[in-house]
């Protein structure tokens, strides 16, 4: 009986996960690295029409990358790609509004910088980086697509260029624009009603093949599995838990139930 009912619980997770699948969009992060795991023309797609430089070339990316802080808080990068000058791109995606502080964006870039030269490597040779926002929601209100930041002369507005950039992209804009039908993109849940057929092969791939499919249903799981061990481990918050995790905190409550 107990089998059983086993049996039926699993079964359950995965319908429950098949739906969720179903409903993902690039603009949710977990799903979004995986789409983008290995891809260097995907991610180049998108860093050429967000940066606007159609010359952009992707070397390599890696998603869900651990950038470990021995002594201080620890960072989780969605993407990080390294283009053909060297310079390293961060992409990350943030739906809650909350999620996409200012400071945040400092403290991710601060972290890059922290580990970007080895020892004895001179200053000049630290390259230049971008953190990328991608939001749900035009979290800085002014209607515009993008949101360049960048130090500055306050007195001249003269660019200081040390080589950090910092980039929030409106994921709220329609624009019949490149951005705009990039962010269109970001938003659907359907590979057929995307305007990127390099996205939308992506995207088809892991919500429409057998072998997709059974990827991501495989890293739910592990998602879980791990959520549970830290919540086991009772010194991490579940708000943290679900950020390095990369599930809600509503989901990280449930698993504690079961």
């Amino acid at each position: 009986m107990g089998r059983l009912k086993a049996m039926e619980q699993t079964d359950q997770k995965h319908q429950e996960d098949l739906q969720r699948l179903k409903n993902f969009r690039l603009l949710d992060d977990d799903f979004l690295t995986k789409c983008f795991e290995g891809d260097t023309a995907g991610i180049e797609l998108v860093l050429r029409i967000i940066l606007e430089k159609m010359d952009l070339k992707v070397l390599d990316v890696h998603t869900q990358v651990f950038v470990e802080n021995l002594l201080n808080r620890s960072v989780r990068l969605d993407i990080l790609a390294t283009d053909s000058t060297g310079a390293k791109l961060n992409v990350e995606i943030q739906r809650e509004d909350k999620g996409a502080g200012r400071k945040r964006a400092r403290y991710k870039s601060s972290m890059m910088d922290a580990n970007l030269l080895k020892k004895g490597e001179d200053f000049d040779q630290l390259p230049e980086t971008w953190v990328i926002f991608i939001t749900e929601n035009d979290v800085m209100g002014k209607g515009r697509p993008l949101y360049p930041i960048e130090r500055c002369f306050l007195d001249t507005g003269e660019k200081f260029e040390d080589g950090s950039h910092i980039l929030y992209v409106n994921g709220a804009y329609r624009g019949d624009t490149p951005i705009g039908r990039l962010m269109h993109d970001f938003s659907c849940t359907d590979a057929a009603d995307m305007y990127y057929g390099k996205l939308a092969e992506r995207v088809r791939f892991f919500k429409e093949s057998k072998e997709g499919i059974q990827i991501m249903c495989r890293a739910m799981e592990d998602m879980r599995e791990v959520a549970k061990k830290m919540l086991q481990d009772g010194t991490i918050t579940k708000e943290k838990i679900a950020e390095f995790v990369g599930l809600s905190v509503d989901e990280v409550e449930k698993l504690e139930t079961e």
